[in-house]
């Protein structure tokens, strides 16, 4: 990996937890996504006219991806109503990359050498040491865990999907439009049935802030997708998720429940 290529994943990491770290000022979890996500659609629909067209063999990663990402969200959604942010979080982040690593070596045929999986490995250990230093004392809560752990399924699923189909797509910046574009639709749909007449709003009081997350998102995950052109999926992955290191998780523990102020967690989008 280059040192340009490093200073991308790590500004992604940066950029990742900052727009993360808005997502949970806004308490309503509904709103937030829907915004992030609509914020998104917003940014890709106005960027696809000036950008490449995906080649065809990206297409169907492209929209595998936007599937995935769905379940990712869904998955995020209730790890956080069943277990605080602080040990949901950094359990699903950690183990996505060594998820990655057997699925790249499958898929894209890339097979870490010893440094690198060494690396890999250390990483993951630190960031799930970041959940399991939050249950000490306690008794761990099984169900919350194992949301946690499949949504890092899913994250490392879209990863190499987007990987493999990023490098297809003969333009790394048309991909993303055309993902934000596509994926973008679900949850603002989702809002608008649940809320109907409310939902303008609902989403007033935090659309400057949603959709500045939105534009992090979406600049995060686009610096991502150039380094997956350039470097292999595992090691990247790995140095992406040290954007939990970036947290503060003293903000969130305890205080992150989606029932917060009396605002229920939506259902799956």
């Amino acid at each position: 990996m280059t040192p340009l290529v490093t200073a991308a994943v790590l500004l992604a990491a940066v950029t990742h937890a900052s727009w993360n770290a808005i997502a949970h000022r806004i308490t309503d979890k509904l709103v937030g996504f829907t915004l992030i996500s609509g914020g998104g659609l917003l940014i890709g629909l106005a960027a696809v006219p000036f950008l490449p067209f995906p080649a065809a063999g990206a297409w169907p990663y492209l929209l595998l991806s936007a599937a995935v990402h769905m379940a990712y969200y869904a998955l995020l959604m209730k790890s956080f109503r069943l277990g605080d942010f602080g040990q949901a979080y950094p359990i699903a982040r950690g183990s996505a990359p060594l998820v990655v690593t057997l699925l790249a070596a499958v898929f894209a045929h890339e097979v870490p050498d010893r440094w690198a999986a060494a690396g890999i490995a250390l990483s993951c250990a630190g960031l799930t040491g970041v959940a399991l230093w939050g249950l000490r004392g306690s008794r761990p809560d099984w169900a919350a865990i194992g949301a946690a752990l499949a949504t890092g399924l899913t994250i490392a699923v879209y990863t190499v999907v987007d990987g493999l189909g990023v490098r297809a797509s003969g333009s790394s910046l048309g991909y993303i439009a055309w993902l934000m574009a596509v994926q973008g639709t679900v949850i603002p749909a989702y809002a608008l049935w649940r809320w109907r007449r409310e939902t303008y709003a609902r989403l007033r009081p935090h659309a400057g802030l949603g959709l500045l997350g939105a534009a992090l998102s979406v600049a995060a995950y686009a610096l991502v997708l150039w380094a997956q052109t350039r470097a292999a999926l595992a090691p990247i992955a790995a140095l992406r998720e040290s954007s939990v290191k970036f947290h503060s998780y003293r903000d969130f523990t305890g205080t992150d429940a989606c029932t917060s102020a009396g605002s229920p967690c939506p259902g799956p989008p």
